[in-house]
């Protein structure tokens, strides 16, 4: 049994992980928050937080373990209100998240992260591609040989298929954090 004490990167109640943005209450009652433990970049046990949709967070609690098992490397995982909502800025620092109230870049569509039901992962060595062509985030380099990377072929976009997830890797606009899971699914 694993006795290693983890680095506590987030310790945030619901409350805390939700301050700072005004939610409808329909969306604000289905959410919760859950603790998950990783490995991160330094080689050591860390535990953070992702708030997401009540009814997949024992699902992706296990997908977690799974994770870390793997010890596939997770630098962050800190609820979005510690960078004041502001995608760009959680991207650039690597975050792994789910809950964020927004629309999808580039449209007025509310995002399935809106919702609780999108997770995006090592955001920055695993950048989205947006309308315009360009990298998100702007320090975003995709290259699939650096651990934490998300390819077709890693063990954790299997994790995910195997329980319903869509990664958005394997489309033509490139999403390489992305995975999102429908609520007709849930």
């Amino acid at each position: 049994m694993n006795t290693e004490v983890p680095i506590i990167d987030s310790a945030l109640s619901l409350q805390e992980a939700l301050m700072g943005i005004v939610i409808p209450p329909d969306i604000r009652d289905e959410l919760t928050i859950i603790d998950i433990p990783y490995i991160s970049f330094d080689d050591k046990l860390h535990q953070g937080q992702l708030v997401l949709h009540v009814d997949i967070a024992d699902e992706v609690q296990e997908i977690f373990q799974e994770i870390l098992k793997l010890r596939f490397p997770i630098e962050h995982a800190i609820p979005m209100s510690v960078y004041d909502w502001d995608d760009e800025k959680s991207m650039r620092s690597n975050n792994t998240s789910v809950f964020n109230y927004r629309v999808v870049y580039g449209t007025d569509q509310v995002s399935n992260h809106s919702k609780g039901l999108a997770i995006d992962i090592n955001t920055r060595l695993n950048p989205c591609t947006a309308i315009d062509g360009t990298l998100q985030p702007a320090n975003g380099t995709y290259d699939p040989s650096v651990p934490g990377t998300l390819t077709p072929e890693s063990p954790v976009v299997k994790l995910f298929a195997d329980r319903g997830w869509r990664w958005l890797g394997h489309r033509e606009r490139k999403d390489w954090q992305h995975f999102n899971k429908s609520s007709a699914k849930i």
